[in-house]
């Protein structure tokens, strides 16, 4: 041992990132970096006069939760709106709504958060909405963030009627006379959303310091932000974010994923790469250790709820039939070819959103495009979501080095599931959701993150259910169970695979030398019985060794390690 601690947690269990520690009970924590792993024998030494220590008391202390997929900004500006995300059910969401509206007085109600799978349909009605907001434009996003539903006064004001087109990109919901119904898909939420006040720059600095909050309440210590940059009339963040670092406010270790513009043609490529290279040099210039911009969000595909997710073969209809449609490319297949190489070729990580088969295939199939480039750079690409995976895809993952990003919530029979997702795509298609174990099996690397604010980003939740593909605190048959990860695995891909994608190579590990981002559960869930995952909380989180939050009154400064090895 030489030198003194500055934190020691002891008397508990240690996940190093890899799995459970064979015989360590104790970390201790010097110059924001873990100093040392081993019993509370071990590491009694490091322990002075002002270090900090905490008895776990047979807690698990593990590295902090990277989220390789997240949206804190939009999630923290949703949060201090009109919040539907904890709202169950068509009544409740309209009584929130009507209460939000009653609180502060204005003229546009925007929020979100509603669940497609309490409305008919998964598509509400212009009239509910009318009926508690009948004065003033509201325009609420779905949880999913991929739909929107506005009232009669948005669509006025919007001028979108039965003569207004679908955009390419989207689609109008539509009562049998053309008139909008109230639930805009993809693309034709821009029909709106382009009247929406401007978010201040204000705005989405109390929007990241909410998010940033929440998120370290669940134990996220660093993240992806999967979209800076403007889209669907959000600002780009990167200023937010710079502010934040230059204040020392920032606590969390980000990523921004630059957002691919939807519309460019294969000519374009070269000018967009550029003006990305040079974003990621200015950020770069600032010397933040705290934000980068790195990577790429590419959003290939919609989701399969609205039809808009891009599939191989027609959805069914009502009646099980094919329905002729295969949803949407925002990309078409030989600009995506180009634009991936290119931004490899550039020294930047591709981040695609994919939701159908088609979607996966057609970014694999970049991604092959850029590993066979001479001017390859070896960049850390990952496909997120892979709700539906032919098999014929699965080995090509680990063949290609493309990573899996998993939002290992959604892997479960649930009712948005049960009511709008596997009707549409049939037996088959079903058996192919979310294939986390399949893809490990054939060797692909993992890692995990929320999409929050679409779903929650606890990450005990979603840990919950790649472990047993049922819904948190539900009795149910698991869904698909042969695609279930253990406990070790998917810990492992939400600390140590998450900081690895987000190139934090001395994160998402308890080792000495690593960054001291760690967390607290409140109990060992390895002592758990599987299915009460779900209640494992988060009691205490650091960032280098600094307390970011604290649930517990099981830290005591003044405490010793005196008799604490027995």
């Amino acid at each position: 041992m030489s030198g003194t601690a500055d934190l020691v947690l002891h008397s508990g269990r240690v996940f190093t990132g890899s799995g459970p520690h064979p015989s360590a009970t104790a970390v201790a924590v010097a110059g924001g970096r873990v100093s040392a792993v081993g019993t509370d024998a071990d590491v009694r030494g490091w322990a002075g006069p002002g270090t900090r220590t905490v008895d776990l008391a047979g807690r698990l202390v593990l590295p902090g939760f990277t989220d390789a997929h997240v949206h804190p900004v939009m999630g923290g500006l949703e949060r201090l709106g009109c919040d539907l995300s904890e709202v169950h059910g068509a009544r409740a969401a309209l009584e929130e709504v009507a209460a939000h509206a009653a609180a502060h007085p204005g003229e546009w109600i925007t929020g979100g958060g509603w669940s497609m799978a309490d409305f008919p349909g998964g598509t509400p009605r212009r009239e509910d909405l009318d009926r508690v907001v009948p004065d003033r434009p509201a325009f609420l996003l779905n949880r999913d963030h991929h739909g929107a539903w506005a009232n009669s006064r948005a669509l006025e004001l919007a001028g979108v009627d039965a003569r207004t087109p679908d955009p390419v990109d989207g689609r109008v919901e539509r009562d049998a006379d053309g008139t909008p119904s109230g639930t805009l898909h993809e693309g034709a939420m821009g029909l709106v959303s382009r009247l929406l006040p401007p978010v201040t720059e204000d705005d989405l600095a109390a929007g990241l310091a909410e998010g940033q909050r929440y998120l370290h309440s669940v134990g996220v210590t660093g993240w992806q932000d999967a979209i800076v940059g403007a889209y669907a009339g959000h600002s780009d963040t990167t200023p937010v974010y710079q502010r934040a670092a230059a204040a020392g406010t920032l606590t969390a270790r980000v990523v921004g994923a630059l957002w691919w513009p939807r519309g460019r043609r294969v000519e374009e490529v070269e000018e967009v790469v550029a003006g990305f290279v040079a974003h990621r040099d200015r950020v770069a210039a600032a010397g933040s250790d705290r934000f980068r911009t790195t990577s790429v969000k590419i959003m290939l595909d919609g989701v399969a709820e609205n039809r808009t997710a891009s599939m191989l073969s027609p959805y069914l209809d009502g009646c099980g039939c094919s329905s002729g449609g295969t949803g949407l490319s925002h990309l078409d297949r030989d600009l995506l070819l180009a634009v991936v190489p290119a931004l490899d070729a550039a020294g930047f990580d591709v981040h695609v959103h994919v939701i159908g088969d088609r979607a996966v295939r057609d970014a694999l199939d970049a991604v092959a495009a850029a590993r066979r480039s001479p001017a390859a750079r070896g960049g850390r690409h990952h496909l997120a979501h892979l709700q539906v995976v032919h098999p014929d895809d699965v080995p090509r993952f680990a063949a290609l080095d493309v990573t899996a990003n998993a939002q290992a919530l959604w892997a479960c029979e649930e009712e948005q599931m049960t009511a709008l997702t596997t009707p549409l795509l049939g037996p088959e298609r079903n058996s192919w959701q979310y294939p986390f174990g399949g893809l490990l099996r054939t060797g692909a690397r993992l890692v995990m993150g929320s999409d929050w604010p679409v779903s929650t980003p606890d990450p005990w939740q979603a840990v919950h259910v790649a472990v047993n593909r049922t819904p948190p605190g539900e009795e149910a048959p698991p869904f698909l169970p042969e695609q279930a990860l253990t406990l070790t695995e998917a810990l492992h891909a939400y600390t140590a695979g998450s900081a690895w994608i987000n190139r934090h190579d001395d994160a998402g590990t308890i080792t000495p030398g690593a960054v001291a981002d760690l967390t607290v559960a409140c109990v060992d869930p390895f002592s758990l019985d599987p299915r009460d995952l779900h209640e494992v909380r988060t009691d205490l989180t650091f960032v280098a060794g600094n307390p970011v939050h604290d649930s517990s009154a099981a830290s005591n400064p003044s405490a010793d390690l005196t008799g604490a090895a027995r």
